[in-house]
């Protein structure tokens, strides 16, 4: 009988599950179950209660987690026809650093009434941006101790990691810190709920959590300089037992299995990041191949077989990707988001109206107008931090920027200026790890941008200079967990040895590539030239009139 496993991607607006096959990576069902209180930004969600948030902050309620696994994981089963009998393995990936504060049973404080109320209690999702001055505490303290660690995530902490998110609980809610047994990566805390059994993955603790395999984490001394009450932080909030990808977390519990409609006993894998989880699927097991995973952000993902220091990258991992190459890291915070705030809040009426006569998506629509548009033609040029600058400059307080604008401008000129804007911000990234001996010849894209627009796809290609190809999958993420479920469910129960077995077997690219047009090179080239010298006078400190704004925009926002 064919074997079957399930892939769970937990991204920023909705959880998904896929269910594969195993000898050939066939996907047979895919559910979706889009979060009921989505991403908490502006108020807690508690009826009866007006408790607002402040700028920056975004939260998520883990119940949805749970409904994710009660709603997609059964319908999967019930559009395939298959039998939960066959069914070998399950993966989980998460976007990171997503986290929470729990008690020692993993129930998370925001359920419990009396600390329903404080939003310090609720998940922190990855875009929480609000504790950049944990973040500044944490380089600067960093810097004056001499870490050697801080090399290794191109020498910031982003306010997106980890420790400045538990820093910034404890800095605001010490009670919250106090009555935390376990702060945790949501990623491990749904692999618990699944198995009854408390683990924590090396993906999530070496690219947000300053773990590495040789050093394990920064000293009691370092954390006592952050805060006091931090220096024992790993042995009283934390675990500093690591686990490798690939190797399973423990088996179904009878409460999961009753949520999930599968055999107690499944074999659940050690949990792992969206990002990192695709590069596998996307099949690439060797340096050289980026793969860009592009969605609301985009996350950029490389294999090296050397130790080389990047400026501005996210963090590289020994073994955090693939077993035996150094997992590079780099990426941007807003890229599909960018493109649905230019559609909810700057397209017509009129563009509206067409969309609806013709019965095509307001995206495609433009997508259509951005076609007909030639390089240079809109005489506009954009920057892409509309929701800060991840790589290379991770500086969460940047801002966007489009220059060049007349009465004459249309909405698919300013649409093409911001795709090109993140196809430049792209170029900046591949370049800086060229350039520090990490190199790319190729990239493959996956996630839904690439599915949904060909005409972005050929831009990058011809800003970029280099060949993209497309990853056959829809659900790269979700199929990669499920590839690491057949490896943590093992040879013997029908899975696979290795990782590098499983993709040989189960991940597929499209035949299409997107060659990037030389003519059009000649235009982005100058286009580029110019993108870095507002790149390096807004984003380097020659101006930091986006901070002024955005400090004055804060004041004034608790007048």
């Amino acid at each position: 009988m064919p074997k079957y496993v399930i892939g769970v991607d937990f991204g920023t607006e909705s959880g998904r599950a896929v269910l594969v096959k195993v000898a050939n990576g066939e996907e047979l069902a895919t559910a979706v179950y889009p979060y009921s209180h989505g991403v908490i930004d502006e108020r807690l969600p508690i009826l009866g209660k007006e408790i607002r948030l402040e700028q920056d902050w975004a939260l998520q309620d883990p119940q949805d987690y749970i409904r994710v696994f009660q709603q997609t994981i059964p319908q999967v089963l019930a559009l395939s026809g298959v039998d939960a009998a066959d069914v070998i393995g399950v993966g989980i990936d998460f976007t990171a650093c997503t986290m929470l504060p729990v008690k020692a049973d993993g129930t998370p404080l925001c359920v419990l009434p009396h600390f329903r109320e404080n939003p310090h209690a609720w998940v922190k999702l990855w875009k929480h941006h609000s504790a950049q001055p944990e973040a500044d505490h944490i380089n600067e303290a960093a810097r004056q101790m001499g870490e050697p660690w801080l090399k290794r995530y191109g020498g910031k902490i982003s306010s997106e990691w980890f420790f400045s998110k538990v820093l910034q609980i404890l800095n605001d809610a010490p009670e919250i810190y106090q009555a935390a047994d376990r702060l945790i990566e949501a990623a491990d805390w749904v692999v618990w709920q699944l198995t009854g059994v408390e683990t924590r993955n090396a993906c999530t603790a070496g690219y947000k959590a300053i773990w590495s395999k040789r050093e394990g984490f920064p000293s009691p001394e370092y954390f006592e300089k952050l805060h006091p009450s931090m220096k024992h932080v790993i042995q009283e909030k934390m675990s500093p037992d690591i686990r490798p990808m690939g190797e399973k977390a423990g088996g179904l519990s009878e409460q999961a299995a009753q949520w999930t409609h599968l055999k107690k006993g499944t074999a659940v894998a050690i949990a792992n990041v969206d990002a990192h989880v695709a590069v596998p699927a996307a099949t690439v097991t060797e340096p050289g191949r980026m793969v860009m995973i592009m969605g609301t952000s985009t996350c950029d993902m490389v294999l090296g077989d050397k130790e080389r220091f990047v400026p501005g990258m996210c963090g590289y991992v020994e073994d955090g990707i693939i077993p035996g190459f150094f997992g590079y890291e780099a990426g941007q915070s807003c890229v599909g988001d960018h493109f649905a705030w230019f559609v909810e809040h700057c397209v017509s009426g009129a563009y509206e109206l067409e969309a609806k006569a013709r019965g095509v998506d307001i995206h495609k629509l433009l997508e259509e107008k951005v076609a007909r548009l030639t390089p240079g033609e809109s005489g506009l040029l954009a920057l892409d931090w509309w929701n800060g600058n991840r790589s290379v400059l991770v500086d969460v307080d940047l801002t966007g920027l489009i220059i060049g604008a007349t009465l004459a401008t249309k909405p698919e000129e300013i649409y093409r200026a911001l795709i090109e804007a993140t196809a430049y911000g792209k170029r900046v990234i591949i370049e800086t790890f060229i350039d520090n001996e990490v190199p790319i010849h190729e990239l493959i894209a996956c996630g839904g941008l690439p599915e949904k627009n060909k005409v972005l796809m050929q831009i990058y290609a011809d800003v970029i200079g280099l060949p993209i190809r497309v990853n056959a999958s829809k659900q790269t993420s979700a199929l990669g967990s499920a590839m690491f479920g057949a490896v943590a469910a093992g040879k013997a129960a029908g899975g696979y040895e290795s990782i590098y077995e499983a993709a040989k077997y189960m991940a597929h690219l499209k035949d299409e590539t997107y060659i990037p047009d030389p003519e059009n090179q000649k235009i982005y080239n100058q286009l580029y030239a110019e993108y870095l010298i507002l790149h390096d006078y807004f984003g380097r400190g020659e101006n930091d009139v986006m901070k002024r704004l955005k400090h004055i925009k804060a004041e004034q926002m608790k007048v």
